[in-house]
Order: C-alpha cells, then sequence, then structure tokens
C-alpha cells in the first residue's frame, strides 16, 4: 500500500505545481496604486503594452508565459496596460504602439522595446536586470 500512497503524493505535487506555475504565468491589469506599491518594494517590473486584436501583442504573451515558465526563481510582476481602454497610461509610458514592453527595477526604467517577438532578446533583457541566470 505504501508504493501507491508515495505516487498519490507524488501525483498532488506535481499538480500544485502546474496551478501554480499556470496561476504565475498570469498577468495583472495594470492600476496605478499596484505600480506604485511595487515600485516602492523595488520590484522588477514589466509594463506590456497590449491590445487583445494584436497578433504581436499574442506572440509576446507566449514569450513571457515562456520566460515565466522556465525561471520560476525570477520575482518578476506583469502588468498589462490595455492599449485601447488605458490611453492616459500608454501617453505616460510614451508607448508608440501596442506591443510596446517597459522594463523597472522600482523607480527606473531599465529596457523600452517595440514589437520585440525575439524571445531570446526578451529573455536576455529580463535576465540581464533580475541577474538570472540562462
Amino acid at each position: 500500500m505504501q508504493p501507491i500512497s508515495i505516487t498519490v503524493a507524488a501525483l498532488f505535487v506535481a499538480t500544485c505545481l502546474m496551478v501554480s506555475a499556470s496561476v504565475r504565468a498570469a498577468s495583472d491589469p495594470f492600476t496605478l496604486e499596484r505600480f506604485e506599491a511595487l515600485q516602492a518594494e523595488d520590484a522588477l517590473i514589466l509594463v506590456d503594452v497590449h491590445a487583445k486584436w494584436c497578433p504581436t501583442c499574442a506572440r509576446q504573451t507566449e514569450i513571457l508565459k515562456e520566460y515565466r515558465a522556465r525561471r520560476p526563481d525570477v520575482e518578476l510582476h506583469w502588468l498589462k496596460v490595455d492599449f485601447d481602454s488605458q490611453k492616459k497610461w500608454v501617453k505616460r509610458f510614451r508607448a508608440p504602439r501596442q506591443s510596446t514592453l517597459l522594463l523597472y527595477r522600482g523607480d527606473e526604467q531599465l529596457w523600452f522595446s517595440v514589437a520585440e517577438t525575439r524571445a531570446e532578446k526578451v529573455f536576455e533583457a529580463i535576465d540581464a536586470v533580475a541577474g538570472a541566470a540562462p
């Protein structure tokens, strides 16, 4: 009976890890309150100026989910600015269009990119700021 208990326990742990990874892969909607709170914590923040209808944005989302899956230890806070409904923040971040990514550590902007869909470039930028090893 013990081998079955160990197998059940292992399956439970694996399921919890997969659920945790999928929940962590999601972004949060941008709010000024959340952004400022993260800045005050000197957190690593990715601001993603995103549009639901944008194929480049969809590709970036897949890249960022992949990054999270491959680098689960990196504390990256991913905030999505809706390009269509949050024009005030699109302008504030000086995003020339949807598919703009900005990386902050606290108050300091460390990376700005428009329409980047090369996973290795996005990974390199985040790794450089996070101090993560590839």
